[in-house]
This record gives structure tokens, sequence and C-alpha cells, in this order.
């Protein structure tokens, strides 16, 4: 059974970073399975839509929504299964529950559907407050 676990902090400060940790269990994160073969990181700011963040798949490689992409990035330490979001320079409108998940597949198109990934965290809420 696959299972992924969200942790980091509920509360931050305007302009600091962002780190959100996913742990995966019950698959390898280098695992290439009829492809699915990636991890992202997605969130829903209160009262809106999934918004996809970006992804690192399983050789390593990682891809970043544009309008974060600047602020964002996406690691893994593969001896502990797991993959790390940093988030930079924080505003109040990031704040969300912020889930990882296993996907997209298929690749391309629009990454924000919720259909593309299969296994996702329970979600932790970020509040970007002062």
């Amino acid at each position: 059974q696959v299972q992924l676990q969200e942790s980091g902090p509920g509360l931050i400060k305007p302009s600091q970073t962002l780190s959100l940790t996913c742990t995966v269990s019950g698959v390898s994160i280098t695992t290439n399975f009829y492809s699915w073969n990636s991890w992202s990181w997605i969130r829903q700011p209160p009262g809106k839509g999934l918004e996809w963040i970006g992804y690192i798949d399983w050789t390593g490689s990682t891809y970043y929504r544009s309008s974060l992409q600047s602020r964002t990035s996406i690691t893994r330490d593969t001896s502990k299964n797991q993959f790390t979001l940093q988030l930079n320079s924080v505003t109040p409108e990031d704040t969300a529950v912020y889930y990882c998940a296993r996907g997209p597949r298929p690749k391309g198109g629009d990454y924000d559907r919720r259909e593309l990934y299969d296994y996702w965290g329970q979600g932790t809420q970020v509040t970007v407050s002062s």
C-alpha cells in the first residue's frame, strides 16, 4: 500500500522560506511503474481550486509551474524515500493546504487536475502571517 505523509511548519512569516517534506512508504520514489514515476507538490488556497507546484521524477529531474519556478525547489533524499519542497519569499498568498501526491500521469497539459494523481498525502495547512 502506497502512503504519503507531509510534514513541516503550519505557520510561517512573510519573506521566509517554506520547507515541507513528504515521506513515502510502500514504493520507492526511484521507481518507474507504468509511468507512475513522478512525485508532486500541489496546494489548494482557501476558496480556490488545486494548484500544481512542481514535481521530481524517478531520475531526480524536476519540473515547476512557470509562475512559481523562480521561488521553488524540489529535492529528494532517496535513502529516506522523501522529497522536499522549498518555496522562497512567501507571502500571505501562499497560504494553502499543501499536498504531496504521486503523479502526474500522463505528462503534458494541465497538471491541476486531481485525476492525474493516484496517491495523496492527507495535506497540511500552511499559513503565512506575521
